[in-house]
């Protein structure tokens, strides 16, 4: 009982804290609020992932890019601000709630609030029980405790459920009784291979050299965007963004990536450029096999909406756990959840595929929904209405354009 409580306990701190860490996040930002859409705005919630592989470059932590921090020390910086979407999530707050904003004016490493201290003092003892309790496994976080609210959850409420009546079991003896026999579940192997013959097939997939899609985003706000990417095997994409705004547009061509927007041109570099590149891989969700290193099938089926799913549980080569949902029926992919572990919490991040159509004999979902630890866009939609494979893309996108002069 008393571990229970200290976890409980722990798990609010560690939200509040998490609220104080979207602040300092922000510091990395300028003073004055970009008035072009966010990434998270676009559905493109910044993911936080785990430590990089082998061949990715050595990322800066947060104390070396940001000021006063404190007690994050060590977190990469790339987790920054999904670690702060997190805390913000957790309380349900905005940054506001630790963080100062004078007229628009954001001080981001201001200690003037003292909520920002006490979030401090929850993410040190958050990081101390994981690491005495659990021998530093990630096991409570500041949701654990608050589940939404700024008060953490302590007592259950009131009337409790009334449970359902177990049904009786026949005896043993009586006539026809016999325990129901528990179905097999496929292998993981047989529920892949299901997966490719239903969008087509190795072969059709095999001949993918280039994708261009079109179509628009909806944010949860009810803001919606111009999209279109073109992809080119094995590792070139270009995105480009077209709102009331103005346009954004990020590339990615081997070992170089670079985005601009009406405030500039800047390089992609280090584990954001690590990152984008597995988002934007043209196989992504069609060569699924050679993403992971070892697979483990749930034990039983699960649900999404009236669908019967299989689960596959996969580990990648860095170490990154996602789940994978397959209709048991027709064997397409219904969902792919990405499970981020950093210093403070698990962050969970989720696509779902739908409106599956032939293109040139591969099957593509032409709606996807992205579902973020965001409280500005925790939902966002994508909706295709063109869809060509294997069509000339220019090559001269992908690289990075020259910056324009200064006016005189």
């Amino acid at each position: 009982m008393k571990l229970n409580i200290l976890r409980l306990l722990i798990v609010a701190l560690a939200c509040v804290s998490a609220v104080m860490v979207i602040t300092n996040a922000g510091a990395q930002k300028s003073s004055t609020p970009s008035q072009f859409v966010s990434l998270s705005s676009l559905g493109m919630a910044a993911r936080a992932q785990t430590p990089a592989a082998a061949t990715a470059p050595q990322e800066k932590t947060t104390e070396q890019v940001q000021k006063n921090i404190k007690v994050l020390k060590g977190l990469p910086q790339s987790q920054l601000i999904p670690v702060m979407n997190f805390f913000s999530a957790s309380l349900r707050v905005r940054c506001t709630f630790c963080h100062v904003n004078n007229n628009g004016v954001w001080a981001f490493d201001s200690d003037e609030k003292p909520e920002k201290d006490r979030a401090r003092e929850m993410i040190t003892m958050v990081l101390g029980v994981n690491k005495t309790t659990f021998k530093g496994g990630v096991e409570v976080s500041c949701y654990t405790c608050h589940r939404g609210s700024r008060n953490p959850v302590s007592l259950p409420p009131l009337p409790l459920p009334i449970p359902s009546p177990r049904p009786s079991a026949p005896a043993a003896n009586a006539p026809g009784a016999q325990a129901s026999p528990t179905p097999a579940m496929p292998s993981a192997d047989e529920i892949i291979n299901k997966y490719v013959g239903a969008i087509g097939g190795h072969a059709a997939i095999d001949k993918l050299k280039t994708r261009v899609m079109k179509g628009n985003i909806k944010t949860s706000s009810g803001v919606t965007l111009t999209y279109q990417i073109e992809q080119s095997a094995p590792d070139r994409a270009h995105e480009m963004f077209m709102s009331e705004q103005g346009t954004m547009e990020r590339a990615v061509s081997g070992n170089m990536g670079w985005v601009r927007n009406p405030q500039g041109l800047r390089d992609i570099t280090g584990q954001q450029l690590a990152d984008l590149k597995m988002s934007l891989q043209l196989f992504r969700n069609l060569k699924l096999k050679e993403q992971y290193t070892s697979f483990r099938v749930g034990d039983r089926k699960e649900k999404i909406g009236e669908r019967d799913v299989y689960v596959l549980t996969g580990i990648t080569a860095d170490k990154r756990r996602e789940r994978l949902f397959f209709d048991a029926e027709n064997g397409l992919l219904l969902r792919r959840v990405t499970y981020t572990e950093t210093m403070i919490g698990i962050i969970p991040d989720q696509q779902d595929f739908e409106d599956y159509r032939d293109v040139d004999g591969v099957k593509l979902p032409f709606t996807i929904r992205l579902s973020a630890v965001d409280g500005g866009n925790p939902v966002s939609t994508r909706t295709f209405t063109e869809i060509k494979l294997n069509v000339p893309v220019d090559d001269s996108k992908f690289n990075k354009p020259a910056a324009a002069k200064p006016n005189p």
